[in-house]
């Protein structure tokens, strides 16, 4: 039977010497997390065991948090040993309080500055981020058909060239990868972020966009209200532009886009295997977390329809997503909207 802690070897214990208290805390199928103690001070041990290419998650985990370790005051805890050949991390323990109800204001500010902490000589550092493919749009098509919802012929250079441009964006900030609610730790001296395993280099706005499409990587899902989100937002850029003296690249509304488009984003990462799970909300639906897949994507199909109304270049895609919103509220007339607040067991 697998061992249920995570390894604590000769090495790790050459360097720091012997850990007490052990207790195993709640992770992903993916890791192994504790909490313990070495000489008194209390650490947090995580060993990356399960799914596809731990190894590469384990080095994306080390690299992000030395990269995002040049922060101050800090974002993520600081690494106090590592073992690679065992894919072990010992990290500071860090307590999170509950977060305020405007949390969001905070973590757009620190998002900024994760996302600030890397520049262009740290190109190569990390994998880029990886946006929406052809595959994605024919499944957001074929989704369209299964709602009844005409998809015209010119519908299909505006999202041609959507995804020329998300795939030009070679930005070189620091993203989390998966900036969920719970990887979010409201300390007292400000927040740091955890679980960084899918951490890349990319555009911040990509990330940004979590607060207005309902943080689609994520289990615990919430609306964020208007004018928070406008809070949000505004402090997200003001953080940008104080640590970095520039305006953020990109655009937002194409990364709404992006999310909208990607049906991986409707289940938990262990789930996303390929499988068309698009198609899957026509014929059942099914619960990650706070809310259901067709929640989520008629949030997602809201905040695309909002997006692309006053945009020119593209209409078409604002008709085609009205369309489907418009079908889905036909169909399921009795969906909830997402929740407008955090869960407090999500911190």
């Amino acid at each position: 039977m697998p061992s249920s802690k995570p390894a604590f070897g000769y090495r790790l214990r050459a360097q720091l010497g012997p850990i007490t208290r052990v207790r195993q805390l709640d992770s992903s199928p993916r890791s192994l997390v504790c909490r313990a103690e070495i000489g008194g001070t209390p650490v947090v041990i995580k060993q990356i065991v399960g799914g596809p290419d731990p190894d590469e998650r384990f080095q994306r985990e080390i690299t992000a948090l030395r990269l995002a370790a040049r922060a101050d005051p800090p974002l993520v805890p600081a690494i106090f040993g590592a073992d690679p050949g065992e894919r072990v991390l010992v990290l500071e323990h860090l307590d999170g309080g509950t977060p305020p109800y405007d949390w969001v204001v905070d973590y757009a500010t620190a998002l900024a500055r994760l996302h600030a902490a890397t520049g262009e000589a740290d190109i190569g550092a990390l994998p880029q981020w990886s946006p929406p493919s052809p595959d994605d749009t024919w499944a957001f098509f074929k989704f369209a058909c299964e709602l009844d919802v005409e998809v015209p012929l010119s519908v299909h250079p505006e999202l041609d060239d959507l995804l020329h441009r998300l795939s030009q964006v070679k930005g070189h900030s620091l993203l989390h990868g998966d900036p969920c609610p719970g990887n979010d730790l409201y300390t007292g001296d400000g927040i740091r972020f955890i679980d960084l395993e899918q951490a890349a280099l990319g555009d911040g706005l990509i990330e940004l966009a979590y607060l207005r499409v309902g943080f689609p990587t994520c289990w615990c899902v919430t609306a964020t209200p208007a004018p928070l989100l406008r809070r949000a937002e505004d402090a997200y850029h003001a953080a940008w532009r104080a640590a970095t003296g520039t305006e953020p690249q990109g655009d937002l509304t194409d990364a709404c886009l992006g999310w909208l488009m990607q049906g991986d984003a409707l289940v938990e990462r262990a789930h996303r295997d390929g499988t068309d799970h698009l198609a899957r909300v026509t014929r059942r639906d099914w619960y990650w977390g706070t809310a259901s897949a067709r929640q989520r994507l008629l949030h997602r199909l809201a905040v695309a329809q909002e997006v692309t109304a006053d945009r020119a270049d593209l209409a078409n895609i604002h008709l085609l997503v009205t369309g489907m919103r418009n079908q889905m509220l036909d169909r399921w007339p009795a969906l909830p909207p997402l929740p407008a607040r955090r869960p407090r067991d999500s911190t």
